[in-house]
């Protein structure tokens, strides 16, 4: 924060112990640690407009620690550096802004120079969010963001997630490779049009979330090894080099600044901490989030999600992380939509629609069990008894995508249809879903990695990446791997970047859009105000339908090349135990009237439907189960579909049918309630007989569903609560 008194109206700063902070508006002081360093000066380049031509280095003091300090007679704008003991120049790693790159001099801001014109903007409880990840350098910059807002909001989404934005070499970058932490990349614009974005997106009620990378720094134009080698772990290598120290006061508090400084300064309403499993230090993670909740307290609404391979469901709750990307729900939802295997698609193979199934019941589908990928040491702990908010579900993301050799969308993959059911599921379901960019318009569009990195640095990645997919079947050959396109080719980033794609590349975009917004429509009438509170009652594995030729179950579940997958090892596996089931969410679906899709009541209002749901984990059961064989002729007892329920906060029963494979599957009794969604349209005309249609999703509400879609009505859009 600027160390003025008190801040003009609708402004708002940070005050770290690392960097440059605006004294007044000619006065700026400069904090450096630099424990390597037996001095340290300040060197001047003028400012930003030219108006301070020349070079004029000042001696910095020591004030302990390896801590140095000088007050300048320079404001915002100035350029300068560090000088360490050995004549060699740094930028500052708490730079605010980079306007000549990573190896340039860092640049002077006041952050009270922004006046914010939302500043009543308070935040959106957790439970209302809709996430839509986007790479700003991808979609033209900030400005160029901005102008999407409008048609995002309009769509339902509530969040948009910006991928990393720190500052990394050249001009393309995923952010993953960032090194100056607090400095907003010039390539995407200026920091106050930064703040300009954050404060449009306030205006129009939707929050904005920013992804931060604190497990690594990149390869290139990270300088703090050479003056204060203590800032990382001498017993620890990681993929990027030594791990960062943060049982060390100084790292600590660097990120934890960090934080405050985006939720602060930039009015961000959350950060996804990314990799937090490579951070390695879960009590600096609790810390974090102790630090955060004391900072904002009941100010706002903020946010905090993370990214952990590990599972600890131990640090999400009040108290801590508000939610965690489920990559168990979007891997085994992948096998079950493309029958891939390989890489880490093999953990679920053997069971993609139990292990489904166990994400919309308790959260991960790996609580503790022995993983292949690990192997066979356990991974995750026990998240039944978390809320189902408390699971970011998406199907597709930067990583799922990205990191394909070619980075193929899901549609490239998978059938068209399936594709919609499982979407209707992801955006019906009451675990936060998320999107990613160019998904709502049923984009083909590929989004692959790329980079801007020079001489050996690029070569190294681009035959890196090469050598990666080697032990993949699809890659044995040398000639198909070096199809895999180049990372530094600006030819990648053309392609991955919707900015230069025509407006009208899918002619069937406005057809999906409609679909989203349709689902997130019921969605935010019927689910999402009825989140808090909510659980998990139970998911039931669903059979076959059988046609009376003794064919129906193995080749319904061989209707796409995952269905096999699902069939044969989901009936093996049986279900997983429950416990508790609770706090699955508020859920699914929503009333067609909100949707204005016209759906009506479906069967299922009796006793017997009630209870024969009920039988799916209400008493302490399986929150997993195989629907019952039939000797009737009428089903296979190799489960295909799955349908899931939740009690959500007002007492009503959410109820989803999913069936992602190419033959009917047989539901055991009607769900109580009104249709609220179905693909495909007039799915439930198949329901006379119990039959839920292949490739589809239904979704059933009871309680006071029209009510619901009405007050929805008079009351949206929900902003600023």
């Amino acid at each position: 924060m600027t160390s003025r008194s008190d801040l003009p109206p609708g402004t708002h700063a940070y005050a770290s112990s690392f960097g440059a902070t605006c004294v007044d508006a000619g006065h700026t002081r400069f904090r450096l640690w630099a424990p390597a360093s037996r001095s340290a000066a300040l060197e001047l380049q003028g400012d930003f407009e030219g108006k301070r031509p020349g070079e004029q280095r000042i001696d910095m003091q020591p004030v302990g620690d390896g801590w140095f300090e000088v007050v300048a007679a320079c404001g915002a704008g100035a350029l300068y550096r560090y000088v360490l003991d050995d004549g060699f120049a740094v930028p500052d790693p708490a730079s605010r802004f980079q306007p000549y790159d990573v190896h340039g001099p860092s640049q002077v801001v006041d952050p009270a120079a922004y006046r914010w014109r939302n500043d009543a903007w308070r935040g959106r409880p957790w439970h209302e969010t809709v996430l839509y990840e986007l790479h700003v350098g991808a979609c033209g910059g900030y400005a160029n963001v901005e102008r999407r807002l409008p048609a995002l909001a309009a769509l339902g989404v509530t969040a948009i997630e910006l991928m990393p934005i720190n500052a990394f070499p050249g001009a393309r970058n995923w952010g993953y490779d960032g090194v100056l932490p607090f400095a907003p990349d010039a390539s995407y614009g200026r920091p106050e049009e930064l703040k300009a974005l954050i404060d449009a997106a306030h205006g129009l009620g939707l929050q904005v979330f920013l992804d931060v990378v604190y497990n690594h720094f990149g390869p290139d134009g990270n300088f703090l090894p050479r003056y204060a080698p203590a800032f990382f772990r001498a017993d620890r290598k990681t993929a990027w080099g030594p791990a960062i120290d943060f049982s060390r006061a100084q790292p600590s508090t660097f990120f934890i600044d960090n934080a405050l400084y985006w939720l602060d300064e930039y009015r961000f309403d959350g950060l996804r901490i990314d990799a937090a499993h490579a951070i390695d230090d879960d009590a600096w993670l609790r810390e974090l989030a102790r630090r955060v909740r004391a900072h904002v307290g009941d100010a706002r609404h903020v946010h905090l999600v993370l990214e952990n391979e590990r599972n600890t469901a131990s640090l999400l709750g009040p108290d801590g992380f508000d939610a965690q990307w489920n990559d168990d729900f979007h891997n085994s939802a992948h096998v079950l939509l493309t029958g891939e295997r390989d890489g880490y698609y093999r953990a679920y193979a053997d069971a993609p629609l139990r292990r489904l199934a166990r994400t919309l019941g308790e959260g991960f589908a790996y609580q503790g069990e022995p993983s292949p990928l690990h192997d066979g040491a356990p991974r995750g702990e026990s998240s039944a008894h978390l809320a189902p908010t408390s699971f970011v579900a998406f199907l597709q993301n930067h990583d799922q995508v990205g990191n394909r050799a070619f980075g193929e969308r899901l549609r490239a993959l998978a059938n068209d249809d399936a594709v919609r059911a499982a979407t209707a599921l992801l955006l019906l379901a009451p675990q936060v879903p998320l999107l990613f960019m160019g998904e709502e318009d049923g984009s083909t569009q590929p989004f692959q990695f790329f980079t801007d990195y020079r001489g050996e640095l690029a070569d190294a990645v681009r035959d890196g990446r090469r050598r990666e997919f080697a032990a993949f079947p699809a890659f044995a050959d040398p000639a198909h791997r070096d199809a895999i396109p180049d990372p530094n080719d600006l030819g990648t980033f053309v392609r991955s970047s919707p900015a230069h794609a025509h407006e009208n590349a899918h002619q069937d975009a406005d057809t999906w859009r409609r679909f989203y917004r349709s689902a997130l429509t019921v969605r935010a009438a019927l689910v999402t105000p009825h989140l808090p509170g909510a659980r998990a009652l139970g998911v039931e594995l669903l059979g076959a339908h059988f046609d009376g030729m003794g064919n129906g179950g193995a080749a319904g579940a061989a209707g796409t090349a995952a269905g096999a997958a699902a069939g044969t090892a989901s009936a093996a596996a049986g279900g997983a135990d429950a416990a508790d089931a609770a706090d699955a969410a508020d859920a699914a679906a929503g009333a067609a009237g909100a949707a204005g899709s016209g759906a009506g009541e479906a069967g299922g209002t009796g006793d017997a439907g009630a209870d024969g749901a009920s039988a799916a984990g209400d008493d302490g059961g399986n929150a997993v189960r195989a629907s019952d064989s039939h000797e009737n002729g009428k089903a296979n007892d190799t489960p295909i579909a799955l349908a899931a329920r939740w009690r959500l906060g007002d007492g009503s029963t959410l109820t989803i049918a999913f069936n992602p494979g190419s033959h009917d599957a047989v539901l055991d009794t009607l769900p109580v309630g009104k249709v609220v969604f179905e693909t495909p349209p007039r799915a439930r005309d198949r329901l006379t007989d119990r039959r839920l249609p292949a490739r589809s999703c239904i979704a059933w509400r009871d309680g006071a569903v029209n009510h619901d879609a009405l007050m929805h009505r008079a009351n949206a859009p929900t902003a600023n609560t």
